[in-house]
């Protein structure tokens, strides 16, 4: 089916690019693949196509979620349309699958005769070793097991070290956590009496504050009644005579001016 023919919405059409794009780089990816000799270089070429395929398989499953979206969206012509063009690239999709297992399988059967050719070469088989077996003496033979088994004495005391190595790790690490546990409760407690110190001399400064602002009030008090009972004296004494002001108590009248008589001797 035609691409231009469909009426696919903004996100589609990317959706559906995408996939086009994957497919032309699948097609040319395998072309490359006929021409590579090296099975090395085959090897990865499969494991980059089949990265592309998943990412197709991806984006299959995307737009077949995007039509379910815009289903009721569409007029049923246009739906059909859709699902046509995704059963066409799930049917082009499984084309490649089928692409790579075959490769797969071809290149499966070239490693396997690599190691047919080269098992002679790099180690003995079973029958070569219980040849080389019959032809050594019983001495050799005991020399032999003797090796193999210090040889995995040494293995086995290497691997008690190693466990031993990592239980002291374990135990000191342990310790460790421990004594940093117990130095994080110490800094927490002390914390807390800071805090509650802290508090204390709040309330204690209040309270001073207090005392200190009654204090002064009382201060300011008994200074205006000295400045008053003063100011009292002082105009008594200037003014005796001034009926407004009350006597103080405790505090005697002026005396009043006394005119002196002078008594003439009649001559």
């Amino acid at each position: 089916m035609a691409t231009t023919e469909l009426q696919m919405s903004p996100q589609l059409e990317q959706i559906h690019g995408e996939i086009r794009d994957n497919f032309r780089a699948l097609a040319n990816g395998f072309q490359r693949l006929d021409k590579i000799k090296d099975s090395n270089r085959q090897s990865k070429q499969l494991e980059e196509l089949t990265a592309k395929m998943r990412e197709c398989k991806r984006l299959i499953k995307e737009f077949d979620r995007e039509i379910k979206d815009e289903e009721g969206r569409n007029p049923p012509e246009l739906n059909k349309q859709l699902n046509d063009e995704k059963q066409s690239m799930i049917k082009e999709l499984n084309s490649y699958v089928a692409l790579r297992k075959t490769y797969m399988n071809t290149l499966g059967n070239k490693k396997i005769e690599l190691f047919d050719m080269g098992a002679g070469v790099s180690e003995p088989t079973a029958d070569d070793n219980v040849k080389v077996a019959s032809s050594m003496s019983n001495q050799e033979l005991v020399d032999h097991g003797m090796k193999t088994m210090d040889e995995t004495d040494q293995a086995i005391e290497r691997t008690k070290k190693v466990v031993e190595q990592t239980i002291d790790v374990g135990t000191q690490t342990a310790v460790t956590l421990k004594g940093q546990t117990e130095q994080m409760g110490r800094i927490v407690n002390e914390l807390d009496t800071i805090q509650f110190s802290i508090k204390k001399a709040s309330q204690l400064v209040k309270e001073i504050g207090r005392q200190v602002a009654t204090d002064k009030c009382i201060m300011l008090f008994l200074f205006l009644i000295v400045c008053g009972v003063i100011a009292i004296i002082v105009v008594k004494i200037v003014n005796p005579n001034n009926k407004d002001i009350r006597d103080i108590p405790g505090l005697a009248p002026p005396a009043p001016s006394r005119r002196l008589l002078y008594l003439r001797d009649l001559q």
